[in-house]
């Protein structure tokens, strides 16, 4: 295992059944702590047939983890700025409003969610990415049986609105919010796409194979020649999550801890 693994990782053993193809009894939760700073985030291991484990963020990403990365919380204070390309800083809240601490972040453009992908590796060890289409497919699912309303906040239960992460229950891989609250980045060639539908979608149009293409109208209001390359100022139903893949010659193993019933990084009321 490598070194940046075994600093950053506290693994913990969580029993669940698993809906893949092929189910596995267990699965693992790492939390993983931004140097320099006390905020954490949840990966959760996915197994695959014949590729390596995927961890994915138990939730999406909040704002209290991307305001690190925007704002540069993680630089100590009396030191230099670091390399790290960073968003620009918003002429008004980001949030829009709907809310901050313990909320999902949005209305960042597919390069952003990149660059921050970038910036954790930098910052953590670990190689983080977009998830591909099919990988998204794959772990956003719940089950036939299950409630939408239970797993996804919708057109048909949000009041048009983003609502904290982790508030509702998480599918049978553990994940928090694959479907509805905010749409998430894929990554794909060409034209920024992201997928399972938003807190503004009706429920057929929250789904593990739902597809939306960035259009024109999401930045039309930007006033800059050329519009932004890191914000869309017209969206504020598209986030994202990021996956680490662990490579197929490191098997972690780390002490058991208690497991969690909710996210590590806690909502504040609005």
């Amino acid at each position: 295992m490598s070194r940046a693994l075994a600093h950053f990782f506290c693994v913990a053993l969580m029993v669940a059944t698993v809906a893949t193809a092929q189910p596995v009894e267990q699965t693992r939760v790492k939390s993983v702590r931004i140097p320099d700073t006390v905020i954490e985030c949840e990966l959760v291991r996915v197994e695959r047939d014949g590729k390596p484990v995927l961890w994915v963020g138990r939730t999406e990403v909040s704002w209290d983890l991307y305001d690190v990365y925007l704002y540069g919380l993680d630089i100590p204070e009396g030191t230099e700025a670091d390399a790290v390309t960073r968003p620009s800083k918003p002429y008004v809240p980001p949030d829009r409003g709907m809310g901050h601490a313990g909320y999902p972040a949005m209305g960042m453009t597919r390069q952003a969610a990149e660059s921050f992908c970038e910036w954790f590796s930098q910052r953590t060890g670990l190689v983080a990415r977009l998830p591909k289409p099919a990988e998204f497919t794959a772990y956003a699912a719940i089950d036939q049986d299950a409630a939408l309303v239970d797993h996804a906040w919708t057109a048909a239960n949000s009041d048009n609105n983003t609502l904290p992460i982790g508030s509702l229950e998480a599918n049978a891989l553990g994940l928090h919010d694959t479907l509805g609250n905010v749409a998430e980045w894929v990554a794909t060639e060409g034209k920024p796409v992201a997928m399972g539908g938003s807190y503004r979608d009706t429920d057929d149009r929250c789904t593990p194979q739902t597809v939306q293409q960035q259009a024109r109208s999401w930045n039309r209001s930007d006033p800059q020649i050329p519009k932004s390359q890191w914000w869309l100022a017209d969206c504020s139903w598209v986030g994202f999550r990021f996956v680490v893949e662990e490579p197929a010659d490191e098997q972690i193993e780390q002490p058991i801890q208690q497991p969690t019933d909710q996210p590590t990084e806690q909502p504040a009321s609005r």
